[in-house]
């Protein structure tokens, strides 16, 4: 069996290896750095900038636990080298899976000629045409950027360009206060700039659970981020000296640097869909059946180029997932435990529904909740701010939760397993948690949902 494969993202890179653990023969096409927008240009370097920040917020408050230090400085040059290094090393460890996995890698920009061949216009110049059993695209996203912005990659950025500055600017405004908006705006507050974020939404993080946002918001304002929501941007001015900006409430802002954080859109750019028969939603994704497989027989398509949350680990699952299928499986793609991870600090993760979306769907449902401050072990580390939350419907089935607080996207792997399998807050809450953990949050969190938490303060009159 032979298969072509068009990107080397999440999707692209797991599906190549997975199928050539089953016994294909796999070509990779990929006009760039195998791994991706999330290991080139989205998660690994950001969040190795978040990790430099923590490391800057453990040394200023170094003496609260006895440690003195006489001055922490922070040169932004240095932690982009490390961010740097440490993509340039994953990198080739995809290179190397390849490599011993057996993976032909293309290098070039791959076009769909018909449901077996693919045709390579190779970086080095030619064409190289491939012809397979099965396709998979697996071409990602790209920044969505309007034109009413002006982006030019200078004083008007996107997550791309943020990631590579030298030196930090003196204020930006953060159009858009999703996941890359707060981790990069409170980023570079820590580095001293003057952050305001715009938010169309009623809320930052309008996706999450509204309880958890308001925690949120509340460390932003202790960091002196501005947050401006219910917000809309009518009109960019890029000048010499910064940008002007013009808020649907009349209100002008004025900044060195804006960063667009709107949000994504698929790039299948180049790919010929339509020449090739498939078939696009209104958003132009690609539609694809449960399988995976697009309107084209032998022909697969995940990750960010369909209609799933766009998400690294959601491309890795669906890519293991149409791999197998290609080699003649008959696997499902199932959503209905996907983890969401946001990484300012406090962390934020949650899996499920919010507790907005259960009262939508007419659910009757419980909640159970504890405040990190009561635990051991926030107390010893000295991370107190945020809680567990966990909704379970009349079942006492655990349909969604939300953590706010330390190493929180850690700790959401046990509930998402929890919503996967159905569990209920009964069975989970029977399992003995070690001490002194931050998991005994959830453990209290769970007894709670019944009214049992051993640990919570009950209020008696």
């Amino acid at each position: 069996m032979k298969i072509t494969i068009i990107g080397a993202g999440p999707g692209g890179y797991e599906a190549a290896i997975m199928a050539a653990k089953l016994g294909a023969e796999v070509t990779v096409v990929e006009k760039k750095e195998v791994g991706g927008t999330c290991l080139n240009i989205g998660c690994i370097p950001t969040k190795s900038l978040l990790a430099s920040a923590d490391v800057l917020t453990t040394s200023l408050e170094a003496e609260k636990f006895g440690v003195c230090n006489d001055h922490t400085t922070v040169e932004l040059k240095q932690i982009i080298e490390r961010k740097d290094k440490l993509v340039t090393g994953l990198v080739k460890g995809i290179e190397f899976l390849f490599e011993s996995n057996g993976v032909n890698l293309v290098r070039g920009i791959g076009k769909l000629i018909d449901s077996k061949t693919v045709e390579v216009q190779l970086n080095d110049g030619g064409a190289e045409i491939l012809v397979s059993d099965k396709i998979l695209l697996a071409t990602g996203s790209v920044p969505i950027c309007p034109e009413m912005f002006h982006y030019d990659g200078e004083k008007v950025i996107t997550s791309t360009e943020a990631l590579a500055l030298k030196t930090p600017p003196k204020s930006m405004i953060v159009v858009g206060g999703g996941v890359i908006g707060c981790e990069l705006g409170q980023f570079f507050n820590h580095l001293g700039t003057k952050i305001t974020i715009v938010e169309m939404a009623d809320q930052i993080l309008s996706f999450e659970d509204e309880s958890v946002a308001k925690q949120l918001l509340r460390q932003f304002k202790r960091e002196k981020i501005k947050v401006l929501t219910a917000n809309g941007v009518t009109d960019v001015k890029v000048e010499d000296t910064g940008v002007v900006v013009t808020l649907t409430n009349g209100a002008i802002l004025e900044a060195e640097m804006m960063l667009l954080s709107i949000g994504r859109s698929s790039y299948s750019k180049g790919l010929n869909l339509e020449a090739s028969g498939i078939k696009v939603d209104s958003k132009g994704q690609i539609e694809v059946d449960e399988r995976l497989e697009t309107s084209v027989k032998g022909i697969y398509a995940v990750g960010d180029l369909i209609n799933t949350p766009y998400l690294a680990h959601v491309a890795s699952k669906e890519g293991i997932i149409a791999a197998e299928n290609m080699l003649g499986k008959n696997k499902t793609a199932v959503h209905k435990a996907i983890p969401r991870c946001v990484y300012t600090d406090p962390q934020i993760a949650a899996v499920g529904l919010t507790e907005k979306e259960a009262q939508q769907k007419g659910i009757n449902y419980k909640i159970g909740s504890f405040d990190f401050r009561a635990l051991g072990k926030a107390q010893i580390i000295g991370k107190i701010q945020g809680q567990v939350k966990i909704i379970v419907d009349e079942k006492d089935v655990i349909i969604g939760a939300s953590i706010i607080g330390p190493e929180a996207t850690d700790l959401l792997a046990e509930l998402t397993m929890a919503v996967h399998l159905g569990l209920t807050a009964e069975v989970l809450g029977d399992v003995i948690h070690p001490h002194p953990t931050l998991s005994e949050a959830i453990m209290e969190a769970l007894h709670d949902v019944h009214g049992m938490s051993i640990n919570k303060a009950s209020l008696r009159f």
